[in-house]
This record gives structure tokens, C-alpha cells and sequence, in this order.
């Protein structure tokens, strides 16, 4: 696994998803259900859905009523996305746990996967700035200055992906200890979101 294998699987998913471009439309991944690059796509998906409810939300003519009930799927969509970055870093956590690792190694500040979630907003973000490069009904002003942004992200894709190939190296090496936390989200748990529990004896 290195992270020209994920930008090209990103750049696969977000390519699939704007064949149609609608965000209820069924996902049809590609990669058989118990492998990794499933799993991959699969978070990539969710990010380009989302990517698209974010749009949606911001029309100013949305019906509030709409608005909330997108809002409850931006919510539902941000639960989903840790849900499988945690996967992805079980995934992780099965390659590298048998790796001895040297009496001396550190702990990165953050795990794989949430790097290469990082890498799947990066697809997103030069996918969609391509867009704006391509237009054909904006002045040369707007190309240029969405070209220059495109450049910029390109870059950040290739230090990301270079930081990336690193950190697993190091992992198999046992110059890095693989270590996970999880996100443990206050706000969604019911037991724990006083706005709910509280709700909730009350009634």
C-alpha cells in the first residue's frame, strides 16, 4: 500500500461518482468487499458525497426544513467517514502488529488513516479545482488565479504522499510505533450529548 495506489483509486471514485453527479445515487465499488482498496474507495465515496451535500447546504434559497434535514446527513455522512478511518487504521493495525519495534521509535502525529484521509479531501479539492480551471464562461483573471490554487494542491498532494510512504515505511521498519486513537465523539452519543439526555428524562 503506498499513496500513489490511494490517489489513483480517489481519483477513480471521484470520477465515478460525477458520471451521474447526484448524491443519492447508489455506490458501485468496484473492489471486492474483504480487501483494503474497498475500503478505500468506500471513504473516498463518502467524502465526494459529502463534498456535494456541502455545496447544496449553501444555496441561499434552500427551504430551511431542507436545510435541516441535509444538516442531518452532513452529520450522519461525518459519522460514517471516522467510522471507516477506523477501519482502514484495524487494517493497519493487522499489517504492522507483529513488527518489533526499535527501543528508540516515536509515535507519529497522527495514524495512516487519518493521512490518507487527508489524501482523499486532496483528490477532492484538485478535482474540483480542475473544474474551475476548465471554465469556459469566467474572465482569464479567475483561470489564472484557480490555476495557481491547483498548483499549489498538487504540491501538497506530493509532500502528503511522500510524508505518507514514509510513515509506512518507518512503520515496517519499527522505527514508528502504530498507535490509534479513536475519535470518540461526544456530540453523537446520546448518552453523552446533554442536549439529548437531558431530553430525554424529561419526557
Amino acid at each position: 500500500m503506498n499513496a500513489d495506489h490511494c490517489n489513483q483509486i480517489f481519483r477513480q471514485c471521484i470520477e465515478d461518482y460525477h458520471q451521474l453527479d447526484q448524491v443519492d445515487q447508489t455506490i458501485k465499488n468496484p473492489f471486492s468487499a474483504d480487501s483494503f482498496d474497498h475500503l478505500i474507495y468506500l471513504k473516498n465515496w463518502i467524502d465526494t458525497v459529502q463534498w456535494h451535500y456541502e455545496d447544496l447546504i449553501r444555496d441561499p434559497e434552500l427551504d430551511p426544513v431542507e436545510g435541516m434535514q441535509l444538516k442531518r446527513r452532513i452529520d450522519a455522512s461525518n459519522q460514517q467517514r471516522t467510522d471507516v478511518v477506523e477501519k482502514i487504521d484495524d487494517q493497519f493495525m493487522a499489517i504492522f502488529e507483529s513488527v518489533v519495534a526499535a527501543p528508540n521509535a516515536g509515535v507519529n502525529t497522527e495514524s495512516p488513516a487519518w493521512v490518507v484521509d487527508r489524501l482523499s479531501i486532496l483528490a477532492l479539492k484538485i478535482y474540483h479545482m480542475e473544474e474551475q480551471v476548465s471554465r469556459t464562461d469566467v474572465e482569464d483573471r479567475h483561470i489564472q488565479i484557480h490555476r495557481d490554487k491547483l498548483n499549489v494542491l498538487l504540491e501538497q498532494q506530493k509532500d502528503l504522499s511522500k510524508s505518507f510512504d514514509i510513515l509506512i515505511d518507518d512503520l515496517k521498519k519499527g522505527h514508528k510505533v502504530m498507535k490509534v486513537y479513536r475519535q470518540m465523539k461526544l456530540y453523537n452519543d446520546p448518552e453523552t450529548n446533554p442536549v439529548l439526555y437531558k431530553k430525554d428524562k424529561s419526557d
